[in-house]
């Protein structure tokens, strides 16, 4: 069955739940409406109330030749809802029902029109309820129970209506779990689990709702699952032979059928714009709603004179007719109004207590039987029908938000929303990248212009400065010239004097011109300067802060590429000197001179070098022995305590392949090996050494000697809190097989348990890992091994320490894991744990009885089949209870 059994409370309980009426609740201070005190006719008038439909049985083969010359005491008139019950051959009494069904109406018609209203009811988040009350013998069980599995059109209301809830849910989103029970002779058992043989009904005092814990719940997915549980159920069902019934159900059977819904309601906002509704947007809300159908097969009404029954069967017919009377007096006071109902009477009106008088929609079909001689019987199951139909219940939907889903639905709208920001972000920093880069090239390009352009001008002004220069200074000269020429002449009046002053303050002016021109062309350089210096200081003040920021990063770019590339470099001469010295040593191995002595220091290189030609395979591998030999063993172990933690590693390693040879585990144990593996458990948290080291403690352990060694040196404590402390699988593994081998010593079994091995093995199953679940199973087949020895012997008689600390659920619950090792490992355990007398009780309550019996059938290996057999064949108390749960092994 692929449905997971599990243990849980059957009322389920939300964290935000409320109510939601059918109708309107009465007001206060008025008469409650809740119970009508004359029935109805039709369903639509009083949605609530307690529909009733009355069913005939045909005439049996007995009843047919005792009967034959009498009359049927049951007349029905379908058409009118009617039936009339004789009193004699002239009077009769009349009863109207809801629904009434002639002895030839089909199994589908009894489902559509007695369940199928309550079924869609469910659908829709109402409690539901759905009985059969009758005589013995009048075909409740056939109504309600029957699977078709012969002829699919006897199948009854428990079949149908799964088929209906399986056709409207969507098991994507919605789950479907069931519990089938039965209630014999006052006490509540579980047809699922046999062992649950007494489960309390509780009450929540805030609102009455009733709840199992304890009850097995099983979650169904397909309608094949529900018929293995129904088929299942019946096995276990109690059932005897009477003088009315062959087959007479000894207890009530109840179907519960917990359905949760995930549904989705639109939840009305009215939007506004300055103050004025302007329209109604609606946003759903995500909602779960549960509700519960109850299917009760009441076992059946009798006299003791009529149906014989005596002794065993004559006590339970007695707690029969107490519930059933109990529930009728229940019915009465609430058809009559009574200030008291006596729910608390009997445990089946405690759990019937939401059907008649609660929130539930509740179905009632009677079922008669048509001979005279049961005429009294009939009457009373039709006077309970018709006192049922006055009884009215308040519906209710009962929701609560889905905190999950719209979790899940907030979770993606997150995600969506950061990738949506990050997106943004990274066209943001493109955008402002690509910017940055158009503005540098664009202040490049300016400064390189304006460069340009001042040094020609400068050079324009400078040339035409020296051209002017030289111009004067030739005009100089030779009016020098003309001056010294025509000095002589000084009476020729004042004439060229004045022609020649004329020139000179010409000249003088076109001097002075040409001072302002250069000083002006040197004003505007120096303008030009200013300008540049202030464009400059703008730069490296501030002005733009972006192209600092990336200049900023692009050096510290430019520095990290740098340090890499002279990490690259060191790396790179470290290679060629690890080549050099590989070299070097190939060259020593392939001459033969390696040596045959080693001090501190060349002990730990060569350690090393053998380790790396090892692990890289490169050269000719150097083997362990050879290593043993020329190093030596102490030489060897102390290099376990060296600081150098590379030596310290390569050291463990070659310790535990040394201890993997059985021939080299005397002499480690001898130098002190144990206790220097011991010790790096203790002060090292390095993994890799503790993984080597639990390895090589676990080759020690395969010696039984060395076993009481390790115990003697607190190797289990510290193995356990490695355990604890480790998260790598294969240093879990280690340590796994190093307690499993210990737990098949039977000298130091009590030690073992005493300093935490059992629970350092429990705790291991965290991992999961096959290969690490494999040897705890092995240590847990290992130690049940030694106790059922001890126990054979007469050493011990307590319980298991197994099952103290608390081993079986993981036993039981791992009994048929998929890998083999595991499997028969855990096989095993079962089997040496069931040879011990005071371990079978824990066994059958934990469940492992039925993995005992499946091992018995279905084991691969013939010697596990025979143990198991054996075993159970042989302890009385697994006798007893194959017994009772009529299985033979």
């Amino acid at each position: 069955m692929s449905s997971n059994l599990h243990r849980s409370n059957a009322a389920q309980r939300g964290s935000a739940k409320f109510d939601r009426p059918a109708k309107p609740r009465p007001p206060q201070g008025s008469a409650t409406l809740r119970r009508s005190t004359t029935p109805s006719r039709s369903g639509d008038a009083v949605p609530g109330r307690v529909r009733v439909a009355v069913r005939l049985r045909p005439r049996n083969a007995e009843e047919m030749v005792a009967d034959a010359d009498f009359a049927d005491c049951v007349e029905l008139q379908p058409e009118l809802k009617r039936l009339k019950l004789r009193r004699n051959n002239w009077d009769s009494d009349t009863y109207e029902f809801d629904e009434v069904l002639t002895e030839f109406a089909s199994q589908k018609r009894v489902y559509e029109v007695v369940a199928k209203p309550v079924v869609e009811s469910v659908l829709d988040g109402y409690n539901g309820t759905v009985m059969a009350y009758g005589q013995t013998g009048t075909g409740k069980t056939f109504t309600l129970g029957q699977l078709g599995e012969g002829d699919t059109s006897n199948r009854g209301i428990m079949v149908r209506s799964m088929e209906d809830i399986f056709a409207n849910l969507s098991l994507n989103t919605d789950s479907v779990t069931v519990s089938y029970l039965q209630l014999y002779m006052e006490t509540l058992q579980d047809l699922l689990n046999p062992a649950n043989d007494n489960i309390p009904i509780v009450e929540d005092p805030r609102n009455g709702d009733v709840s199992l814990p304890g009850a097995t719940l099983v979650e169904v997915r397909d309608q094949q699952c529900f018929l293995e549980l129904l088929r299942i159920g019946e096995t276990h069902r109690i059932a005897a032979n009477t003088k009315l019934n062959t087959e007479s159900s000894r207890s009530h059977a109840i179907l519960l059928v917990y359905i949760r819904r995930s549904v989705m309601e639109s939840e009305d906002i009215v939007s506004s714009e300055n103050g004025d509704g302007s329209h109604l947007t609606k946003h759903p809300k995500p909602l779960v709603r549960k509700s519960k159908l109850v299917v009760v097969d009441l076992a059946g009404s009798e006299r003791i004179h009529k149906s014989g029954s005596e002794g065993h069967m004559l006590e339970e017919a007695k707690y029969i007719n107490l519930s059933l009377s109990s529930l009728g007096k229940c019915i009465n006071a609430l058809a009559e109004n009574s200030n008291h109902v006596p729910f608390r009477d009997s445990k089946l009106t405690r759990m019937l207590r939401d059907s008649f008088g609660g929130t539930a929609r509740t179905s009632l079909i009677v079922t008669i039987g048509p001979s005279p001689r049961h005429r009294g019987e009939t009457s009373s199951t039709i006077l309970f029908g018709q006192r049922a139909m006055k009884v009215e219940n308040m519906l209710k939907i009962k929701e609560e938000f889905d905190y999950k889903s719209l979790s899940r639905s907030l979770e993606v709208q997150l995600d969506k929303l950061i990738a949506e920001n990050e997106r943004q972000q990274k066209t943001f920093e493109d955008e402002v990248e690509k910017i940055n880069f158009e503005a540098q090239c664009h202040i490049a390009e300016v400064e390189r212009n304006f460069a340009d352009a001042l040094e020609k001008e400068r050079l324009k002004s400078q040339m035409e400065y020296m051209e002017l220069v030289k111009e004067l200074e030739q005009k100089l000269v030779l009016n020098q010239e003309r001056h010294d020429s025509n000095g002589f002449v000084a009476d020729l009046g004042q004439g060229p004097a004045a022609s020649s002053q004329d020139k000179v303050a010409e000249v003088k002016m076109q001097l002075e011109t040409e001072s302002n021109r250069r000083k002006a062309a040197e004003g505007e350089l120096e303008y030009l300067k200013r300008q540049l210096e202030r464009y400059t200081h703008l730069e490296a003040g501030g002005g733009d802060v972006e192209i600092i920021k990336l200049r900023n990063i692009l050096e510290d770019e430019a520095n990290q590429k740098k340090k890499l590339e002279e990490e690259i470099i060191i790396l790179r001469s470290q290679l060629l000197q690890l080549n050099f010295e590989a070299d070097q040593m190939r060259k020593c191995l392939d001459s033969g001179s390696f040596g045959n002595t080693f001090s501190g220091t060349d002990s730990s290189t060569a350690l090393v070098r053998h380790s790396q030609f090892k692990d890289t395979g490169s050269g000719q591998q150097s083997s362990v022995a050879t290593l043993f030999e020329q190093v030596g063993l102490q030489k060897i172990l102390s290099l376990l305590e060296s600081d150098d933690a590379n030596v310290r590693i390569h050291a463990v390693k070659v310790v535990a392949n040394l201890a993997a040879e059985e021939a080299n585990q005397k002499r480690i144990v001898e130098a002190g090996g144990l206790t220097s593996l011991l010790m790096l458990l203790r002060r090292y948290e390095d993994e890799t050494v503790r993984r080597v080291a639990a390895g090589a403690i676990a080759n020690l352990a395969m010696n039984e000697a060395n076993q009481e060694l390790i115990m003697a040196e607190g190797g289990v404590t510290l193995l356990s809190m490695t355990a604890s402390d480790a998260e790598d699988p294969q240093t879990l593994r280690m340590v796994a097989g190093a307690i499993a081998n210990l737990c098949g010593n039977d000298k130091i079994l009590t030690k073992l348990r005493s300093q935490g091995g059992i629970t350092a093995l429990l705790g291991i199953v965290r991992c999961g890992h096959p290969d690490v679940l494999s040897q705890v199973a092995r240590g847990i087949a290992n130690f049940a091994k030694c106790e059922s020895r001890a126990s054979s012997q007469g050493i011990t008689t307590t319980r298991s320490f197994l099952i103290e600390d608390g081993a079986l659920p993981w036993i039981v619950q791992n009994a048929n894991n998929e890998a083999a090792p595991i499997k028969r490992h855990i096989e095993l355990a079962l089997c040496h744990l069931a040879q011990h007398e005071v371990n079978a009780k824990d066994m059958i309550s934990g469940g492992a009885l039925w993995e005992l019996v499946r091992i018995s059938r279905d084991c691969s290996r013939e010697d596990i089949r025979s143990l198991a057999r054996r075993t159970l064949s042989s302890i009385s108390t697994f006798k007893s209870e194959l017994r009772r749960l009529r299985i033979e092994c």
